[in-house]
C-alpha cells in the first residue's frame, strides 16, 4: 500500500541569493497539478511574495518534468465525483494561484525543464519570463481525449502564438519541442539541458541588481497596456509611473539621474544604476 501524499509535501522551496526556486514537487506523476498542489503553491507564492530576501522567484519541476498539466484522476475523476461544488472548488484553488502569480509581487521566471501540458500553460504564462530546455516537449493534448484546451489554455495559446499556430496545436495535438516553443513564443529561449539552470541563474540575478520597485511596475505595465487602446496605454502609464514615484521609498529615479547627469558613473543604455548609492 503506497505512502498517502502529504499536502505540504507537494511543493518545495529553496532561496539562494534572493532568488526563491520554487518546485512542482510530485516528480512520480511528472508535477501534475492535484487539488493538493494547488492549495499548497498558494500558500507557498504567499509565504515568499513579500519576503525581503526575495527579489526574484524561479518556477520549476522536481525530476524530469515542468508539469505534465492537470491530474486526472484527483483534479478531474475525483472532483467531478462531487459534483458541480467539487469541480468549481478544485478550478478556483487552481485559478487563484495562476492569477497571483501573474500579478506577482516580484519578477518570476519559468524554468521549463521537461513536460508541459494542458494546464500547464497557465502558470507558464503567468510568468513575466520562460525558458526551456531543448528536450522539453509542449503540448495541448485535450483534443485526444475529448475536452478542450481550458482552464486558460486556449488563451494563452492565442495570446502568445500566431493565430495559425494555436489553432494547429490545439486541433491537432500534437506536441512542441523546446527550440519550436521558443520560435513560436511559448518562452523566451530554448537551451541545451545542461545549460538550462545557468542561463536562467543569470537572468534572475540580473534581475536581482535592478530595483524590485520599477521591475514590479514594468511588468505589470506590459501585461495591462496588451488589452489597451494606445491613448489609453499612454495616460495609464503616466499614472503608474507617478503611483512607481511614491511607491519606490529608495527613491532609485533620482538617485539614477543623480548619478548619470552630475557623477557621469552610469549610462542607462549599458546597464543599471547602483542602487546600493542612495545619495540624492
Amino acid at each position: 500500500m503506497s505512502a498517502v501524499e502529504r499536502e505540504e509535501d507537494t511543493v518545495r522551496y529553496e532561496i539562494e541569493n534572493n532568488v526563491a526556486w520554487v518546485y512542482f514537487n510530485r516528480p512520480a506523476k511528472r508535477n501534475c497539478m492535484s487539488p493538493k498542489l494547488n492549495r499548497q503553491m498558494l500558500r507557498v507564492l504567499e509565504e515568499l511574495e513579500f519576503r525581503d530576501d526575495v527579489g526574484v522567484l524561479v518556477l520549476t519541476g522536481e525530476g524530469t518534468a515542468w508539469s505534465a498539466g492537470m491530474d486526472l484522476k484527483e483534479y478531474f475523476r475525483e472532483t467531478e465525483a462531487q459534483g458541480l461544488p467539487g469541480v468549481r472548488k478544485s478550478q478556483r484553488e487552481a485559478y487563484t494561484w495562476w492569477e497571483r502569480l501573474r500579478w506577482y509581487q516580484k519578477a518570476t521566471i519559468a524554468m521549463v525543464n521537461g513536460w508541459c501540458f494542458g494546464g500547464g500553460y497557465g502558470p507558464l504564462f503567468a510568468c513575466d519570463l520562460a525558458f526551456c530546455s531543448d528536450d522539453a516537449q509542449f503540448g495541448l493534448s485535450e483534443v485526444n481525449w475529448g475536452i478542450l484546451p481550458g482552464g486558460g489554455a486556449t488563451k494563452v495559446a492565442t495570446e502568445l502564438m500566431p493565430m495559425r499556430v494555436a489553432m494547429y496545436h490545439a486541433m491537432m495535438g500534437e506536441n512542441l519541442t523546446g527550440p519550436q516553443a521558443a520560435q513560436y513564443h511559448l518562452v523566451n529561449e530554448s537551451l541545451p539541458a545542461d545549460q538550462l539552470r545557468a542561463r536562467v541563474k543569470q537572468v534572475a540575478e540580473t534581475l536581482v541588481q535592478k530595483n524590485w520597485a520599477t521591475v514590479k511596475y514594468t511588468k505589470d505595465a506590459v501585461r495591462r497596456v496588451r488589452e489597451m487602446t494606445y491613448d489609453n496605454a499612454e495616460d495609464y502609464l503616466i499614472r503608474l509611473q507617478e503611483g512607481l514615484n511614491w511607491f519606490d521609498k529608495s527613491d532609485g529615479r533620482h538617485v539614477a539621474m543623480k548619478q548619470f547627469l552630475d557623477d557621469k558613473t552610469f549610462k542607462p543604455g549599458l546597464g543599471h544604476y547602483d542602487k546600493n548609492k542612495t545619495e540624492v
